[in-house]
């Protein structure tokens, strides 16, 4: 994603000097310009003003349902969630542990006897009837976390990464050295502009 904010106080030719390479995602003051860039592909972090990945009670419902299918542990958990996301998304040790205390102290998950180490919980018929009555609720979270890792497969498929890749060398290539006048910067601007209007009809 690109985003570009002109500023007035363009120098006297009207030319704004790069200097040095950038990275995948970044912010540089170019001449009367500032220009955002993110062709990361890294679309679930936690930037500022980002929608968090769950909100109050969601996650709780996740790791029972998870639980509901088949006795888990807090790390299988960790990862189960990743993997449907396509690796966007996974919850953290400090909010999954306290999570699954919270589970067991409302009696709808109970540790299962083991031989390992790990803490493993199964739902309890309680649970089970807290998943019915939340039942739509909790189909369109696990559909969220499909159509997630759905999009995450898609958007870093060899073909996209590869173009993302030359976009990025291009423009490093093409802005990041020399005198770079306003009316290429627009003209690059346009075209990524273009892309995207394209990208969204398809």
């Amino acid at each position: 994603m690109f985003r570009g904010t002109h500023h007035r106080g363009c120098g006297p030719r009207g030319e704004m000097r790069f200097g040095g390479g950038f990275g995948p995602r970044g912010r540089r003051q170019w001449g009367p310009f500032t220009v955002e860039w993110d062709v990361s592909g890294e679309g679930m972090g936690g930037g500022r003003g980002r929608r968090r990945m769950f909100q109050g009670d969601e996650l709780r419902l996740v790791l029972l349902k998870l639980i509901e299918e088949a006795p888990r542990h807090g790390y299988e958990l960790i990862r189960e969630i990743e993997e449907r996301t396509g690796g966007a998304y996974a919850p953290s040790p400090g909010v999954v542990y306290p999570t699954l205390t919270m589970l067991a102290d409302m009696e709808l998950i109970a540790e299962q006897a083991s031989d390992d180490a790990k803490k493993i919980f199964a739902i309890t018929t309680a649970g089970q009837a807290h998943l019915t009555e939340r039942e739509e609720e909790v189909e369109a979270l696990m559909e969220r976390l499909a159509q997630i890792g759905t999009m995450r497969s898609r958007s870093h498929g060899s073909p996209v990464r590869r173009a993302m890749g030359n976009l990025r060398q291009v423009l490093q290539h093409r802005l990041g050295d020399g005198e770079v006048s306003q009316e290429t910067l627009h003209a690059v601007a346009d075209l990524i502009d273009e892309a995207a209007r394209k990208i969204e009809r398809l």
